[in-house]
């Protein structure tokens, strides 16, 4: 079944992707602006499709979701009932160079493998998988910056020369997925302050922050320290 991305599929089609458990409404948000709307693309979301996915750190149910804008889109990978207490999530945003291709200039690769383990052996957690790349500027924007890092920038400093914000990422269209899924309470694997806030502002209640911390190699001390210092971002 094929539906054109701002468009909601037919009602039999809503049966069949909604998710096992939820009503049909969680994904399907009722509007009252019309769709080309100027204040914009708003918080609804629908369930593209639904599949198991055996992974080295469980079995996990993937999900692909979809909002109204143009970059509203996120891969959800599911374990258990997510709105019975408070499950354990992460919100990873893309990273191709990290990891895919194994990059040593950040700790993305490493933070994806530690939340897929403690999300695989918890009772009920989620990962989403968000494409924002290069903390939300674009992969070949993200290899400019990295042009300018190899010329003596940190990271910051080469996004921001580059005229974009040190981060730009928006995690409200994560708020309205979690929303969708049921999960409303979350432990969050975060070292991000503004993660946080932006989730509560949005109506997720985060009961715990949870930090995701693995081992930093000697490549990646000098991007983790930018981070705490300049990103704020909560590591030891």
């Amino acid at each position: 079944m094929y539906w054109a991305a701002n468009a909601l599929p037919d009602s039999a089609s809503r049966r069949r992707f909604t998710l096992r458990g939820l009503p049909a409404h969680s994904c399907y948000t009722a509007r009252r602006m019309k769709r080309n709307s100027k204040r914009g693309a708003g918080s609804s979301v629908h369930v593209v499709a639904r599949a198991e996915l055996p992974t080295r750190y469980g079995r996990f149910t993937i999900i692909g979701l979809e909002g109204y804008g143009a970059s509203e889109s996120a891969v959800a990978l599911v374990r258990g009932r997510l709105n019975g207490g408070a499950p354990l999530v992460r919100i990873h945003s893309q990273c191709l160079t990290g990891d895919v291709l194994c990059s040593e200039r950040c700790d993305c690769r490493a933070q994806l493998e530690l939340a897929l383990e403690r999300i695989g052996r918890a009772r009920s957690g989620v990962l989403l998988y968000l494409p924002q790349e290069g903390r939300g500027i674009g992969l070949m924007n993200k290899l400019r910056a990295y042009q300018l890092q190899d010329r003596g920038m940190d990271t910051v400093e080469a996004n921001e020369s580059l005229g974009f914000a040190a981060d730009a990422r928006d995690y409200a269209f994560s708020a309205a997925v979690l929303r969708c899924l049921g999960a409303h309470r979350v432990r969050l694997l975060s070292n991000n302050p503004d993660k946080v806030e932006q989730l509560q502002r949005a109506g997720i209640r985060v009961v715990e922050r949870v930090p995701c911390q693995p081992r930093a190699s000697h490549r990646t001390r000098a991007y983790l320290h930018t981070k705490k210092h300049k990103l704020g971002h909560l590591l030891d």
